[in-house]
């Protein structure tokens, strides 16, 4: 076994009380690893540590994003304009139109209000009362404006230029990416980083179990006489029990899904959050295992399979991976 790594937790080696004996500490690990005593934890290689590293790079990356548009909100809250009150997302197209007029110099109401697409739900009146103090707004806010939307597209670019690193590093993993991504709440956003923590094939991990487990989805276990003092869900992979709350929260609202019907069983008993945590231990991380391991397909149990379900679904799906790089390849069904 010599020249391989492993890391073990320290709880598994612990010792006597007293001073520290640096050979007597080597030997009695020596001793527990060939005995296998001791609790070895998973350390991936160096190609999963790069998809790991680019992942999460772009989530903070999408982080920043949620907290520039905050920061603009409340600078546009400031000279009191309502923008934000009256469209659904304040960085979309017709909101960006007018946020990139205003910061140029813009001072008519109408002019700004005239940028708006027309399927917009707010009114031509409603959008120049909402910016109606611009012709006495400060340049500085102007400035500020401007510099917010270089940020904003600077780091769109940075999310663009991500989505192709990613896909081509996954590549030869093509198959894996697009069996999660059918996984409702999932998709190849979500698909990617999965196996970005867990490895295309989840070699290192036996059992759906050890999963949940290592992510931290299960419930803690704190026994002592018989009883549970604490069932605290242990530490884990942070990035993937966000990942598999995500996805448990986005399938729960897919109508006619089972993980609905879960959903509304489990609800009235437990509340929101604790669902939304079994969805994510029960359902959505026993999918994972199975998918990566065994090389299996998601099939729906739900009351929504039918063929123009799947039909969406999978054009969906295939210009998303398109859009990524991926070549996807139709085949005719026999039957």
């Amino acid at each position: 076994m010599s020249g391989t790594l492993h890391l073990a937790q320290a709880l598994s080696n612990r010792g006597r009380r007293g001073r520290k004996r640096d050979f007597r500490d080597a030997e009695r690990l020596l001793k527990r690893l060939v005995s296998q005593e001791l609790t070895l934890s998973f350390v991936p290689d160096g190609e999963q540590r790069l998809w790991r590293t680019v992942t999460r790079t772009k989530h903070q990356l999408r982080r920043n994003k949620v907290r520039l548009h905050n920061q603009l909100e409340a600078l546009l809250e400031e000279p009191h304009l309502k923008l934000s009150s009256l469209v659904s997302d304040l960085l979309g197209a017709s909101a960006r139109r007018m946020l990139q007029a205003l910061a140029e110099g813009e001072t008519d109401p109408a002019a700004l209000a005239a940028l708006a697409d027309q399927r917009l739900r707010a009114t031509s009146t409603q959008l120049r009362d909402a910016v109606g103090a611009c012709p006495e707004l400060n340049p500085v806010y102007r400035r500020l404006v401007k510099r917010a939307l270089e940020e904003l597209r600077l780091i769109e670019e940075q999310i663009g230029q991500l989505d192709q690193e990613i896909a081509g590093l996954l590549h030869q993993h093509q198959d894996a990416v697009q069996r999660l991504a059918e996984v409702p709440g999932l998709g190849v956003d979500s698909a990617q980083p999965i196996i970005a923590e867990v490895g295309a094939k989840a070699a290192t991990l036996p059992s759906a179990k050890n999963l949940s487990s290592w992510v931290g989805a299960c419930p803690g276990e704190e026994e002592s006489a018989g009883v549970n003092s604490s069932p605290r869900s242990p530490k884990g992979n942070r990035n993937m029990r966000r990942l598999l709350n995500q996805a448990a929260d986005a399938a729960v609202k897919r109508k006619g899904s089972i993980f609905e019907i879960v959903y509304r069983r489990l609800v009235p008993r437990l509340g929101h959050n604790k669902t939304i945590g079994a969805i994510a231990h029960h359902r959505i991380c026993q999918l994972i295992w199975m998918i990566l391991y065994k090389g299996v397909r998601y099939e729906e149990r739900g009351p929504a399979v039918s063929e123009q379900s799947k039909r969406v679904r999978t054009v969906r799906m295939i210009r998303t991976l398109r859009k990524l790089g991926y070549r996807v390849e139709l085949q005719a069904d026999p039957t």
